[in-house]
Order: structure tokens, then C-alpha cells, then sequence
């Protein structure tokens, strides 16, 4: 199955915008630069090799135009296949049709699977041995985090190329060229869309160049149908109604923003902090896993430079989940700007790790005698809670008492920030074992 044909006499009748625009030579390829071009790692040469890769990106940045470029210049048949729709009867049955290809008429086979990550462990083997023997050569498109969702073997044996989101002045490139188009494009309707226009287009597109297209192409109707020449940015706004947000909650620009968010609150930047919550939240995210976040940044970027911090993102995790959205969303921006605004300490992570190395390292310790519980008479005889010092019977409670083993009781886990409320912590934890020290403790 050849997807990728381009006869002068091709019937375009009913498709897309986007697929009649689709380049089909490097020249009229727009955007990712730092791959394209002389001495670039995508510059197959007419009739070069090409080796088996993995395009990774966006939706809308070229994945599946480059792949059937590539396999032209690469002098190769091109047979497309997606993930989502095939498994490994269809997959035979293209290995075989590939290794036939190379034997009877020496033609390369590059095999252009459209969505890999959809493939499972079994089948992304499956492709393992054919790819090594040279039968087909692999092109893979996902949108996901290949580390994530592609076997290592079978990313060991690929070149992973990295797809950028299409900046704004490449998207109206493709957009004039639509408009002036007359063979594949609007040309025949002499519809004028002023550059500012254009620009608006370009800019909710979010980077997808086949979104971008099918807004002209909506636009370019309904300017029609009102027997305007012109494209306006009401007509625009008419033809997106709705502007979708990429995101995808189990994908990897899930990760991306929540990232975003995560660092934007650690880095005290409320404004940043908001933008990336508002994101999450318009693209559909679960605001009780946006919460949950917010109650771990307050224990692990915050702490006890400011124990306020806890209260305020589990209240506000408690009003969410009473009122929902889209109340909901003020208790979240009020707990967004709290968190990054307080003073930050990474204390509480840094006392947890230290203390489990500690463990780790000398496993199950003996707990000292003299703290010991003794409910029993036995017990009291074999020494438990021997010489044991009640801190509330000394004055300002401070005790000259080991509570460590007796292995590791020098060792201090927890060393407390200079921010917030850990400055009192420290004052007060500097007293205290200076008057452990004066009271006889080593």
C-alpha cells in the first residue's frame, strides 16, 4: 500500500487542504533546519543510504511527509503502515513483499509505521530481525516520548530524530503558499487574507501546519458562502470556534507541563506557576492530580522553611474536591501562588535520603537499651529503659541523651536551610545541643 503517490493526474477531488499541500520535495519543505540542509543528519543524497529512524514529534511538524521523501530520494519503495490499525499478519505479510522486492528486482523497502508507540513489546520484536538483516528499513513516527513507549533494542538499532513544533513564520509560509496555490492549493478562489490574518491562523495552530491548513480551508469556505473575497479574522475565529489544546494526559507533553509547573513553583515565579496550571486545567487535566502534586511540592520544595505550606495545599486539595470546578480553580491559583511565593527548603527530601542510606547501609540496627520499652518485669531486669532521662523533667527539655544507634550516633540526617522558619529551627537546634554538650553528652 503506497500512501504517498504523486502523479500530475493524481484525483484530488475532496481531499483535505492539508493533504493536497503536502510537500513533496525537500524544497518545499518548511521548517526543522536542524535537520534539513547540507552536512544536516536527514541530507540523503538521490539514491543514498538511509537508515532506519524514528521521528518523534508534535502532531502536524512533517513526520509522515519526510518519511515519504526520504524514501523517494533513498531511491526505495515506501509502504505505510500504522500501529494502530495493523499487527503482525500485515506486518509478514510487508516483510515478505519487502524481501521479495530486494531479491527479484533489487529495490529497497522502507517500511513508514505510523504511530509505534501503539505497537506492544511482542510486536516492536517482531520487526527486530528484519530490520538488522537490512529486508526493510524502519521509519517510525510517534508523538510520545520514544524512551518511554519504543523497546530499547529496537531503539539501539534506529536513529531517534527529534520533530520541533512549526514556529509561527514557517506555518504562514505554508499558508500564503496555500492561498496562491492555484493547481493544489486556493489560488483558483483569489481570496486575500491580510497578514495579520495569516499571522492569527499561524498562532493558534499551536505549531501543527495540518491545523493551520484546515482553518484556511474552513475559513476559505465560509468566506465563500458570505460571497466575501477576503478572509477575516472574524471569518477565522468563526472557523476555529474552539481552540483544542495539545496535551495529552498520558503522553509525554503531560510530563512536559507538569514539569513546567513543578518548576516554575520551585523557581518562585507565581506568574509562570498560574500560566502552566490554567494550561493543564484548560486542556482537561484531573485537578485532584494537579492538587496531589501541589501537597508534595509543599513537603519537598518547601518544608519546614514555611509548614503553612502543607496546610494550604491540602486545604485547598479538601475545598476542590467539595465544590469541583470551576470554583475549584480559585482554591488552586490561591495554593499556586502560595507555594511559589514561600520560602523553599529541599530539607525534608535531603533527611529522608540521608536517613535511608543510613539504614541501607547498616540495615537493622539495635535500638540502644536505655530507650527501650519495658511494659514487663523481665524486661526492667535485662536493663530496657535503664538511665532513661524524661526530657520533661529537665528545664527547657533539652536532654543529654543518645537516641541513634549506638553504630551511627554521631550522624546528623537532617541539616535545615537558612530559609523561613528553619532560620528559628537551627537557632534553636544550636542551643539545644550546646547545652547537651555542656550537660556531659558525647
Amino acid at each position: 500500500m503506497d500512501l504517498f503517490r504523486h502523479s500530475a493526474d493524481r484525483d484530488r477531488v475532496g481531499q483535505p487542504l492539508a493533504e493536497r499541500m503536502r510537500p513533496r520535495e525537500l524544497n518545499e519543505f518548511v521548517g526543522q533546519s536542524h535537520l534539513l540542509g547540507p552536512d544536516r543528519l536527514l541530507s540523503v543524497a538521490p539514491g543514498g543510504g538511509l537508515p532506519s529512524l524514528i521521528l518523534w514529534g508534535p502532531p502536524g511538524t512533517g513526520k509522515t511527509t519526510l518519511a515519504s521523501i526520504l524514501a523517494r530520494r533513498a531511491g526505495a519503495r515506501l509502504v505505510a503502515m500504522s500501529a494502530a490499525q495493523s499487527g503482525v499478519k500485515e506486518l509478514r505479510e510487508t516483510v515478505a513483499e519487502a524481501d521479495r522486492a530486494r531479491s527479484e528486482a533489487r529495490q529497497k523497502t522502507v517500511l513508514f509505521l505510523d504511530e509505534i508507540h501503539r505497537f506492544n513489546k511482542a510486536q516492536q520484536d517482531s520487526l527486530l530481525p528484519h530490520v538488522e538483516a537490512g529486508t526493510i528499513t524502519l521509519i517510525g513516527a510517534t508523538t510520545e516520548n520514544p524512551s518511554f513507549e519504543v523497546n530499547a533494542a529496537l531503539l539501539s538499532r534506529c536513529k531517534v530524530v527529534r520533530l520541533e513544533a512549526l514556529d509561527e513564520s514557517a506555518i504562514t509560509q505554508l499558508l500564503g503558499r496555500a492561498l496562491g496555490d492555484e493547481k493544489r492549493g486556493l489560488g483558483t478562489m483569489k481570496l486575500r487574507c491580510a497578514a495579520e490574518t495569516c499571522a492569527l491562523i499561524a498562532q493558534q495552530s499551536s505549531g501543527d501546519a495540518r491545523r493551520a491548513l484546515s482553518t484556511l480551508e474552513i475559513a476559505a469556505e465560509l468566506a465563500t458562502r458570505s460571497q466575501s473575497d477576503e478572509i477575516t479574522a472574524s471569518t477565522v475565529h468563526e472557523a476555529l470556534q474552539t481552540k483544542t489544546l495539545l496535551y495529552d494526559k498520558a503522553g509525554d507533553e503531560h510530563y512536559n507541563l507538569v514539569s513546567a509547573f513543578i518548576k516554575s513553583m520551585r523557581g518562585s515565579d507565581p506568574d509562570a506557576a498560574v500560566y502552566w496550571l490554567v494550561r493543564m486545567l484548560e486542556a482537561g487535566e484531573d485537578p485532584i492530580f494537579l492538587m496531589r502534586r501541589m501537597v508534595i511540592f509543599s513537603s519537598e520544595d518547601i518544608g519546614n522553611a514555611d509548614p503553612r505550606a502543607l496546610t494550604v495545599a491540602i486545604s485547598a486539595l479538601d475545598s476542590v474536591r467539595l465544590i469541583g470546578l470551576p470554583e475549584g480553580t480559585l482554591p488552586m491559583t490561591q495554593a499556586a501562588i502560595y507555594l511559589a511565593t514561600a520560602p523553599k527548603s529541599n530539607s525534608v527530601l535531603t533527611t529522608y535520603a540521608a536517613a535511608r542510606r543510613a539504614v541501607t547501609e547498616h540495615g537493622a540496627l539495635p535500638v540502644p537499651i536505655h530507650i527501650r520499652n519495658a511494659p514487663t518485669k523481665l524486661m526492667k531486669e535485662f536493663g530496657y529503659g535503664s538511665g532513661y532521662q524524661y526530657p520533661h523533667d529537665f528545664e527547657g527539655h533539652p536532654v543529654a541523651e543518645r537516641y541513634l544507634p549506638d553504630k551511627i550516633g554521631g550522624e546528623k540526617f537532617y541539616a535545615p536551610s537558612d530559609a523561613g522558619y528553619e532560620q528559628e529551627i537551627t537557632a534553636r537546634l544550636s542551643l539545644w545541643r550546646k547545652q547537651s554538650s555542656n550537660n556531659g553528652q558525647t
